[in-house]
């Protein structure tokens, strides 16, 4: 049996072999995960403020977020645990490591779960049962729902981290120590990558949902035939929008962090130097250390064109939505401010990015970014005048394209990521690697 399980592995066939095709299971049920988090979050703030506001459009929309949650939470859990099939198949010794030593964070991210369930369910099929002056109380099971899976991120977060980091400062790697303790646990999560991913995932799960909330509504325009519908969707292109340019203000810094943590961080065992033909995680991640090759520095020049096409977009997009105010009044502080995004983004990538000192790549993004929260702040004082119901064909062209290249880069940075451990599954670990491993010896006997 032990020889046939090592004859499976060497046989499988996929382009990139297993170690692809088990990220690729992973990216899919990410994709789902990502929309779920996002709009588990999102649904009961908008609903509560629907409350406090009066507006019947928020709690539709919010109703409508909830609603593909409960649709979509099984196929992205049918691909968590194709994931975790892979990973017992093809991983044996990792998982059974990783399962061993972080059992406890493992068990509080079921229970943290399942919380997210049943405030999913409960908040769902009790939508109708509650009167308006019960929405408050009904909008607290949706909070259940979103502090669940944020706690499941968290927990998961602490576990990719330490994968990546190899566990910080004096980090035991996996099978040492008080193995299944606590505290071993904590020290595992607790790594120098940890709060700046947390930060940026949870950013990045309330901005790219956003985005492709923004390009459902202006799909669904299409399809609206009442004037109402047609509003309504509208508006929640205008919604959707908002909410995902103001957290994609935050990516680049939180996103800078994490970088800086990576180059300055120390991992397992005092900071010592890598192993021969091995490279830190940070220089993985860009592609210049020893035995990291240019596919990483390529990833990482395609995504950040996709970042700094996603700033152009949305300023495009928010400039055409403000045609909706009766005097076009905020157009043209919009138009400046897009344009000054657009060519310092566009400089930022360009091969005079380092010209005339190295940084100036970093002070053209950050030029980026404070030239779109102007124009943010423009079109979120003429929202109150907008008037909704007729955008234009090119407005939702740019929407439907925000809400593709926004989902593309979320998995195209989750994919860098990880490559940044290279080549192991956990950073400085030789004894877990990324290709499959052979099954625990008497496996099968």
């Amino acid at each position: 049996m032990l020889l046939a399980q090592v004859t499976v592995a060497e046989d499988f066939r996929f382009p990139g072999g297993i170690r692809v095709f088990t990220g690729l299971s992973m990216l899919i049920h990410m994709f789902f995960a990502e929309l779920f988090v996002g709009f588990a979050i999102a649904a009961p703030v908008l609903q509560a403020w629907g409350a406090r506001t009066g507006s019947p459009r928020m709690d539709r929309l919010a109703h409508s977020m909830v609603r593909f949650n409960v649709l979509t939470f099984s196929s992205g859990a049918t691909f968590a645990v194709l994931f975790v099939v892979l990973l017992v198949g093809f991983y044996p010794q990792l998982t059974a490591a990783i399962f061993t030593q972080f059992f406890y964070i493992i068990v509080l991210a079921m229970l943290s779960m399942f919380l997210a369930l049943w405030g999913m369910y409960s908040y769902y099929y009790k939508w109708d049962r509650y009167s308006v002056l019960k929405k408050r109380r009904h909008a607290l099971l949706g909070f259940s729902m979103g502090a669940g899976i944020w706690m499941w991120m968290v927990f998961m977060s602490g576990i990719d981290s330490y994968m990546t980091t190899g566990g910080g400062p004096n980090g035991l790697p996996l099978g040492s120590g008080d193995i299944g303790s606590f505290s071993l646990a904590l020290q595992g999560i607790f790594n120098p990558l940890f709060v700046e991913e947390i930060l940026h995932r949870t950013f990045a799960n309330l901005s790219w949902p956003a985005f492709a909330l923004a390009a459902w509504a202006a799909f669904h325009y299409i399809r609206s035939k009442s004037p109402e519908d047609k509003a309504f969707f509208d508006w929640s292109t205008s919604v959707g929008l908002t909410w995902g340019v103001g957290f994609l203000l935050l990516q680049p810094i939180v996103g800078f962090l994490m970088a800086y943590s990576l180059k300055e961080g120390y991992y397992r065992g005092g900071g010592e130097e890598p192993l021969p033909g091995s490279a830190r995680p940070y220089e993985n991640l860009m592609g210049t250390g020893a035995g990291a090759g240019s596919t990483a520095n390529t990833l990482l020049i395609v995504l950040l064109i996709m970042v700094v096409a996603l700033f152009v977009l949305s300023n495009i997009a928010m400039y055409m939505g403000a045609g909706r105010h009766p005097d076009r009044g905020t157009r043209r502080p919009i138009q400046i401010f897009g344009l000054v995004a657009a060519v310092a983004g566009l400089y930022a990538i360009s091969p005079l990015a380092d010209f005339p000192f190295l940084y100036m790549r970093y002070i053209m993004l950050l030029i980026m970014v404070l030239a779109t929260f102007g124009a943010l702040l423009t079109y979120v004082r003429g929202r109150l005048r907008f008037r909704y119901g007729s955008p234009g064909a090119a407005y939702r062209i740019v929407l439907l394209s925000l809400g593709i290249i926004a989902a593309s880069t979320a998995l195209g940075m989750g994919w860098m990521k990880s490559n940044a451990r290279a080549p192991y599954t956990v950073y400085n670990q030789p004894g877990f690697s990324v290709e499959a491993e052979e099954p625990p010896s008497g496996f099968g006997r």
